[in-house]
């Protein structure tokens, strides 16, 4: 038997998508008449999760917004991100499930936190969009860039450098009151994640593993965060932590996974030295590395030795290793190790 949970799923989650011919496509796709589409549709616009507009030929469905705020904070008074948290985002989450709201609230503290500590800014704008399949938090300030800030901090030739850097995690610039996980963790819980800042966008979508680095045309002062939380997530926040964790270290974060992808510039093919330890930067911070090659196509003699031979040799405690590669990187990866000596051969894990 049809279930009316399984219409209105199918109703909010193609809205955006039909938003002029949404009656036509239900109907087909569950062979209902357009009267018990609409019956279902009534519903959900009295219950304000779509809203609806213009006469019966040109009727235009929406996802309603069911809360919605825009608040600046001045930098120069006291802030608290947990206040903030509390006071003005919490009361407007009170539909969302509770894995939501703690993926919600680590995100944002985290991400406000930032702003108050490292970005000289003097004001922070935090927007909140709250629809029936989507929780949309903005945290903007107008303070220094965080790429900018990093590359400046850690002496980097270039700011996409910052963006590998964050990716990889571990990475703050006052290691004295910050560990530099909340980007890392934020970024991997939430389904999109973005930070735009100068003219570089970064952007991750949890659900495809994909990673962007984009040039933007336009300079934005300061940075703008996004985050796309599911409001009915069955994730947990722990399950995110435990995947870069190890019983062996206390639950420490002892474990990263770096998308190789990232160091790579446009068309530019992977193949000094000079990339490589570009890559391999702060990774001995780590227990475990796993290096994923997804969407490189080819890679270095010069490149994969001084990974998979000069690298894991002067650090033995780091254990390497590598996953989605293709048959021609495979085979660079094995040259290279079959180079290295009988121990360093059993540090590496194919996957």
């Amino acid at each position: 038997m049809l279930s009316s949970d399984r219409i209105r799923d199918f109703l909010l989650s193609q809205v955006k998508s039909h938003p002029k011919d949404l009656v036509k496509v239900t109907s087909a796709t569950f062979r209902i008449s357009r009267q018990a589409v609409n019956r279902h549709l009534r519903k959900l616009i009295d219950q304000g999760a779509i809203s609806a507009t213009g006469t019966t030929k040109s009727r235009r469905y929406e996802l309603a917004l069911l809360e919605q705020v825009r608040i600046d904070f001045d930098l120069n008074q006291p802030l608290e991100e947990h206040e903030v948290w509390r006071t003005v985002l919490l009361p407007r989450l009170g539909t969302a499930s509770d894995n939501a709201l703690r993926i919600c609230e680590y995100g944002f503290t985290e991400m406000l936190n930032n702003v108050i500590d490292h970005s000289a800014g003097t004001n922070v704008h935090v927007s909140l969009e709250v629809s029936p399949l989507s929780i949309f938090i903005m945290v903007d300030d107008n303070g220094v860039g965080i790429f900018n800030k990093i590359q400046r901090e850690l002496g980097l030739v270039d700011q996409r450098h910052a963006i590998l850097e964050l990716v990889k995690g571990k990475v703050t610039t006052d290691p004295k009151r910050h560990t530099g996980e909340g980007i890392f963790f934020t970024s991997r819980a939430v389904e999109q994640f973005s930070l735009l800042s100068g003219f570089l966008y970064f952007g991750h979508l949890r659900d495809t593993e994909d990673w962007l680095i984009e040039d933007t045309k336009r300079d934005s002062p300061g940075t703008s965060v996004h985050m796309l939380v599911d409001p009915n997530t069955k994730r947990t926040l722990n399950s995110v932590f435990d995947r870069y964790a190890s019983e062996d270290d206390d639950f420490g974060f002892t474990r990263t996974v770096v998308p190789v992808s990232l160091l790579q510039y446009g068309a530019e093919n992977l193949v000094s030295r000079s990339q490589a330890k570009r890559l391999l930067a702060r990774l001995d911070r780590f227990k475990e590395v796993v290096l994923d090659f997804r969407e490189v196509e080819s890679i270095g003699q010069a490149f994969a030795d001084e990974i998979f031979r000069v690298y894991s040799t002067a650090h033995p405690d780091v254990n390497l290793r590598w996953v989605r590669v293709n048959s021609e990187v495979e085979r660079m990866i094995l040259r290279a190790t079959a180079n290295a000596d009988e121990d360093q051969l059993r540090l590496f894990d194919r996957s």
